[in-house]
């Protein structure tokens, strides 16, 4: 399984990106996915992720306390992508950013904490004040 983590690299404080999630190599609806960042210095970090869908229940979505209200996952399992719309930016959102995916059938806050299978290279978002 492979992720393409890809989007829009800068913007200035208060403004809007989305970065995307491409996965090949697999059944793209049967992972959850996460999004991590790495500021400069710091250690990775999980912000957000999203559930497979099932028979019984639509997707459920996960945000750290930092970004919720601010950012939206979300998937569409016909195009194998994922993607995370980060609106209101600040300067403290500036890291690389990273999606990973599991063949967990958790949702909710669980999907903050479990350890992924696959991991994508990255993709680098600078905010600017």
């Amino acid at each position: 399984v492979q992720l393409q983590a890809s989007g829009e690299g800068l913007a200035q404080a208060g403004g809007s990106v989305t970065i995307s999630c491409a996965v090949s190599g697999g059944t793209f609806s049967r992972y959850a996915i996460g999004w991590f960042r790495q500021a400069p210095g710091k250690e990775r970090v999980s912000i957000a992720a999203i559930s497979r869908r099932s028979s019984r229940r639509d997707s459920s979505t996960f945000y750290v306390g930092s970004v919720e209200g601010r950012f939206t996952i979300s998937r569409d399992d016909a195009q194998s992508t994922a993607y995370l719309r980060m609106n209101n930016l600040k300067p403290e959102d500036t890291a690389v950013y990273y999606c990973a995916a599991d063949m967990t059938e958790h949702s909710g806050a669980v999907l903050g904490r479990i350890r992924y299978d696959y991991w994508g290279q990255g993709t680098e978002v600078t905010v600017s004040s």
